[in-house]
């Protein structure tokens, strides 16, 4: 691939990383709830989660998902659900940490932090979304040789995604982690846990409304 190529998917690409959406709203939530190692863990699941589309789109799965609706549909209902559970937990948080008066001494801690469930938390968003899988779909072919492997140069591809994504969302997640004398008021925690949670509830229902889904 031309130089000038590699530089075009390397442009858009940043763009797409650094643009607010559902993955930088999970690393928000997961460091604010168990700080750094949460939110680069669950960067780490985001990011994994690019070669599970980088693969369904160079076999042509991510194909039969545009064409067959019930398949589709299925996958966007799936992913919808999961970003509204997200939400949902978010906002039980914040509602403990808050309401009715009972205010606790919550901080940023890594005793809060499980390593599978944030990694799972953050593979399952990506993986989930229909919106990534449709972006591969559209994106990748126009930056592979045909004359040569589809997979070898997704995964190429995705890579770059990795690496890009995972020093934005970790460098996200340490920013957070230094602001964390702030986050650790129960008035902060709990205005960021609503906050985040409303936004992913939100979210999900628009992927779940939405009759087309558009990039």
């Amino acid at each position: 691939m031309p130089v000038s190529e590699w530089m075009t998917f390397v442009v858009a690409i940043t763009v797409l990383t650094i643009t607010p959406g559902l993955d930088t709203v999970l690393v928000i939530r997961n460091t604010s709830r168990g700080g750094w190692k949460d939110g680069v863990t669950s960067s780490f699941g985001i990011c994994s989660g690019l070669f599970v589309h980088a693969t369904l789109s160079a076999v042509g799965i991510s194909f039969i998902l545009v064409q067959s609706a019930w398949l589709f549909q299925t996958i966007k209902l799936a992913g919808a659900a999961y970003l509204i559970y997200l939400g949902f937990c978010s906002l039980k948080s914040g509602f403990r940490s808050g309401a009715l008066g009972i205010i606790g001494n919550e901080q940023i801690s890594s005793n809060q932090f499980n390593l599978r469930r944030s990694f799972a938390e953050g593979f399952l968003s990506n993986v989930l979304n229909p919106k990534t899988a449709i972006f591969y779909l559209a994106f990748l072919p126009q930056f592979i040789n045909p004359e040569g492997s589809a997979i070898s140069q997704a995964f190429i591809l995705a890579g770059i995604h990795f690496l890009l994504a995972m020093v934005w969302q970790s460098s996200l997640s340490l920013l957070i982690e230094r602001a964390k004398n702030w986050l650790a008021k129960p008035k902060t925690n709990q205005w960021l846990q609503s906050l985040t949670g409303f936004v992913m509830v939100a979210l999900g229902l628009q992927l779940l409304l939405s009759k087309n889904i558009r990039l």
